[in-house]
């Protein structure tokens, strides 16, 4: 904790550049992580470039972590951050409508939180959802490093799941990763780049059960430590009606076509060694998803 404390004070253009040196380590010393990055990619059709920029953005995700939780107060943010069309979020936020926003694992997905409670915090809180870490020192730091006033944080089990209902509930902003594969039961298969992806439904059935908008939240991280874009945009479709196996299937199925494009819009700042192919465990499907090779 003390390294990541003092690695949390050193300039972000330095930041970025060591992690871009540990993504490329990572990438050397791991056959699987090449592996499923390079598999991951190609089914997406994304050219090698795109694919070898993505291999530093890991790194400079990892290498950013310690400064965004530490050092970055609104303030910085505030000179850092740039946003681009964010007319539908912010007429939302006016309106004091229940807000989901989704956030794809690319670019920086940690300052989308972040920007949004330093530009809409005060108003309307985000509450974000987090996996809390299994060692019980990391998930104490964890805690105490995320949680902001504008911006409590929810673990990624049933008490969360209450706890993000009451934010709604109450009108305001609730973050969640949508590509993320979720536990057994709590979701459905659902193509991703044309390959069957175990899909969380929990987006669609917070928004079902509270009437939340729905827009989606993207971090482009710049060069050289300049900064950060945070792109906002819509679904590129309503989500239906009903919460039957056929609806969920649909919700499940728009989401990822909203993140394709989200991804493919800047597939460098991707993270394609993400195992987004997995099968959570003991999952039953009536017919088996195909997995992708080098996955597991």
């Amino acid at each position: 904790m003390f390294l990541v404390r003092w690695i949390s004070g050193w300039p972000l253009r330095r930041l970025h550049a060591i992690g871009g040196l540990l993504g490329w380590l990572v990438w050397l010393c791991s056959p699987t992580y090449r592996r499923r990055v390079r598999t991951n990619a190609e089914l997406a059709g994304v050219p090698a470039a795109a694919r070898r920029l993505s291999i530093a953005a890991a790194g400079r995700m990892v290498a950013e972590t310690p400064w965004l939780w530490l050092r970055a107060d609104d303030a910085d943010l505030a000179r850092r951050v740039t946003w681009r069309n964010p007319e539908a979020l912010d007429a939302i936020v006016a309106a004091r409508e229940p807000l989901l926003l989704l956030t794809p694992h690319m670019g920086s997905f940690e300052i989308a939180g972040r920007a949004y409670a330093a530009r809409h915090g005060q108003a309307k809180p985000i509450t974000v959802l987090y996996r809390p870490a299994r060692q019980r020192a990391l998930r104490e730091f964890q805690e105490q490093a995320r949680q902001r006033p504008a911006m409590p944080t929810a673990p990624a089990n049933l008490a969360g799941v209450r706890q993000m209902l009451r934010a709604l509930k109450r009108r305001e902003t609730v973050g969640l990763l949508p590509d993320q594969v979720p536990p057994d039961g709590q979701g459905v298969w659902a193509p991703f780049f044309g390959q069957p992806a175990y899909t969380m439904t929990l987006a669609a059935r917070l928004a079902q059960q509270t009437g939340a908008r729905l827009i989606v939240l993207r971090g482009e991280r710049l060069p050289r430590g300049a900064g950060y874009v945070i792109h906002v945009s819509e679904l590129v479709r309503p989500l239906p009606a009903g919460s039957d196996a056929a609806a969920q299937l649909e919700a499940a199925t728009i989401i990822n076509e909203t993140m394709e494009q989200a991804i493919l819009s800047d597939p460098g700042q991707y993270l394609w060694g993400y195992n987004r192919y997995k099968s959570p465990r003991s999952a039953e499907t009536a017919d088996p998803a195909p997995r992708a090779e080098g996955t597991e």
